[in-house]
């Protein structure tokens, strides 16, 4: 089954369900080892959404699903470094205003900014290399 033809029948069983696809909100990510990806003939990669209305989507290098960034290799790298990096810039928010607090506010801080986005969807990176995961 062709890939327009799945998003047809996709489409079909949205609009049976009172839903609309929404073609501007619509991602699509090819994956696979990188000696695959480069073998993809960019103009095959395109997808048509609706024929009538000439409606298509190019692929993106990465798209977010939930709130975790994934990209087209699925090592999760990139959304661990970015987690790591968000992680640091609320520690450096909160050093601002360290001294103006006592011990247990700075503390309730870190748990509610930085734990919180170390905790979200880290059975993701459950088995992952230790590159990906030392980031934290």
């Amino acid at each position: 089954m062709s890939m327009e033809k799945c998003i047809a029948a996709m489409k079909g069983w949205m609009a049976s369900n009172r839903l609309k696809l929404n073609p501007d909100k619509t991602q699509v990510l090819w994956t696979g080892s990188s000696k695959r990806l480069m073998q993809l003939n960019p103009s095959e990669l395109v997808l048509n959404l609706d024929p009538q209305a000439s409606c298509t989507v190019t692929p993106t290098n990465s798209a977010w699903l939930l709130g975790v960034l994934i990209t087209p290799d699925l090592t999760l790298r990139q959304h661990a470094m970015l987690v790591g990096s968000r992680c640091f810039w609320q520690l450096r928010q909160i050093r601002c205003v360290r001294r103006s607090l006592d011990k247990e506010s700075v503390v309730t801080l870190v748990h509610a900014f930085v734990s919180n986005r170390v905790d979200y969807c880290c059975s993701l990176l459950a088995g992952s290399p230790k590159v990906v995961t030392d980031r934290f």
